[in-house]
């Protein structure tokens, strides 16, 4: 089963389109615990001086793609040269909140030398990169080594290894507050070996740890190929099946393509964090950027090298604050925004409700924004932070004053109300924070307060534009505040929730 998972004919992978590989002097078991772990990669995988390689990856994460919604449990990143793979390794760390705090990061890369029925921890000392030393956490190593039997440290799985050292500068560059590695490098082929790997590992699998996954996708098939086998292989890993990604890396090796060496080098990495996530309730596994290797302004399109971004979060309940809400009740207040808008854009009349079979969640005060859309567009929206009447009335004076109050747009005409479109999103109540770092785009909406000033955006805003968080901050600060783009630097800033939905999703 799977011929192609010989990862060890990749001894130079990416390194011999770019560099020619210079090992560096591997530690001995004898003096690992004095001698840190040196950079063997780099001037070569990327620059060799401090400078350059804040340089280089300061532009990196300018391009990168946004923060997605979620909290990010694990990542899949390249290990390539920067120059192929480097973009898309930072859009996979940028899916982590630099503002984090965790107790360990897991480094997880399958070996490109070094073959054993095992993984090597690396429990001899810190590691070293030209932004500087990057503390391991030995004493969760050493216990790994302790209660599991197929890990074990070896200095030559480490020595010359390059899928660990190129992730280093990356949390470097990103993270904000301290941290410390586990790094772990996947020896074996064995499938049964990894399950029992896995099974040490998933007890760290936790809000208090984050695992980073190093590994490449397709080596060497041709342009077109590599997105087709590449993009087989990673809807196999959304699936979140151990077996099914298997499966699909035979299928691909069955196809015979030209060239095609591996379908993903690092699938032995790949399938313990499978075999960890498949086993966790409330985990999802996303896509975040492709490219390969022809994707570079000099890259070959004949023969090129594949890479993902990915991130795994834990799911959120649709639950927000002390509401969830099920359907009946979205269909009931969609219904109370319909008929408020209708009669009073007619006859001036706010229209009364029988509330008997409303659920005393609609009874309860809660904040609520109602947004009108007509053809796509915007065509007004205004809510309520902390209100002191039952969400539904709360709705109702919000769909009144959308229709008719937002300064923004003209009032609704009666000619209109069959293209105009409600959305309405009840909202939890404000939570001060203290880095913009706190906000995750697409999940939290943001309020900013100034003196007198004060500005909001609702969390589909940063989903509907794709601004970055600075942008989603600028934007609110001088478009809906008033204190210009960069006022919200020294202004209060609040983030809330809001369980959105609308006419067309609902009534469906």
């Amino acid at each position: 089963m799977i011929k192609m998972k010989q990862t060890g004919i990749y001894l130079l992978i990416v390194t011999i389109m770019i560099f020619k590989f210079t090992a560096c002097n591997g530690q001995t078991k004898q003096n690992a615990d004095l001698i840190n772990r040196k950079p063997c990669v780099a001037g070569q995988f990327y620059p060799g001086s401090a400078s350059e390689l804040t340089d280089e990856l300061s532009l990196l994460f300018s391009k990168a793609k946004t923060r997605q919604e979620g909290n990010v449990a694990a990542i899949v990143s390249p290990h390539a040269g920067y120059v192929y793979s480097g973009g898309v390794a930072a859009s996979a760390f940028n899916q982590i909140n630099p503002d984090g705090k965790w107790d360990r990061i897991f480094l997880i890369g399958s070996s490109h030398r070094v073959y054993f029925d095992g993984a090597s921890v690396y429990n001899c000392g810190n590691f070293e990169t030209p932004l500087g030393i990057v503390k391991v956490d030995i004493e969760t190593a050493k216990k790994l080594i302790k209660d599991c039997k197929q890990i074990v440290f070896r200095d030559d799985a480490h020595a010359t290894e390059h899928s660990l050292e190129v992730q280093l500068p990356f949390l470097q560059y990103h993270l904000k507050n301290e941290f410390q590695i586990v790094p772990i490098i996947i020896a074996t082929q064995s499938v049964e070996t990894i399950k029992k790997i896995a099974a040490a590992l998933k007890p760290y699998f936790n809000e208090k740890n984050l695992f980073v996954i190093s590994s490449d996708f397709s080596h060497y098939p041709a342009y077109n190929s590599a997105v087709e086998v590449d993009s087989a292989t990673a809807l196999a890993i959304l699936t979140n099946s151990p077996e099914k990604f298997l499966e699909t890396i035979d299928i691909n090796e069955s196809k015979n393509i030209p060239n095609l060496a591996t379908s993903i080098c690092g699938w032995t990495s790949v399938l313990t964090l499978l075999e960890i996530t498949s086993k966790t309730p409330g985990t999802e596994i996303k896509t975040i950027e492709y490219k390969n290797s022809g994707d570079a302004g000099f890259g070959d399109k004949r023969r090129v090298v594949g890479y993902w971004a990915m991130s795994v979060t834990r799911k959120t309940s649709e639950k927000t604050s002390d509401f969830n809400l099920d359907k009946t009740d979205k269909i009931n207040l969609l219904n109370v925004a319909r008929q408020t808008i209708e009669s009073y854009i007619k006859s001036g009349i706010i229209p009364t409700f029988d509330t008997s079979k409303f659920s005393e969640t609609l009874k309860t005060p809660a904040g609520a924004f109602v947004s009108l859309h007509k053809e796509g567009e915007l065509r007004g929206c205004i809510g309520n932070f902390n209100p002191d009447e039952p969400l539904y009335l709360v709705v109702q004076d919000m769909a009144v004053s959308a229709s008719t109050k937002d300064y923004r747009f003209p009032r609704v005409r009666q000619e209109e109300l069959k293209e105009i479109e409600i959305e309405i999103s009840v909202l939890t109540p404000l939570k001060k924070i203290d880095s913009a770092g706190e906000i995750i785009l697409g999940r939290h909406g943001i309020y900013i307060k100034k003196g007198y000033n004060a500005g909001t955006f609702l969390p589909q805003v940063a989903t509907q534009t794709g601004w970055s968080i600075e942008e989603f901050l600028g934007h609110c600060a001088r478009d809906k505040a008033g204190i210009g783009w960069n006022g919200w630097k020294d202004a209060d800033l609040y983030t809330f929730e809001a369980l959105i939905f609308d006419e067309k999703k609902v009534k469906k």
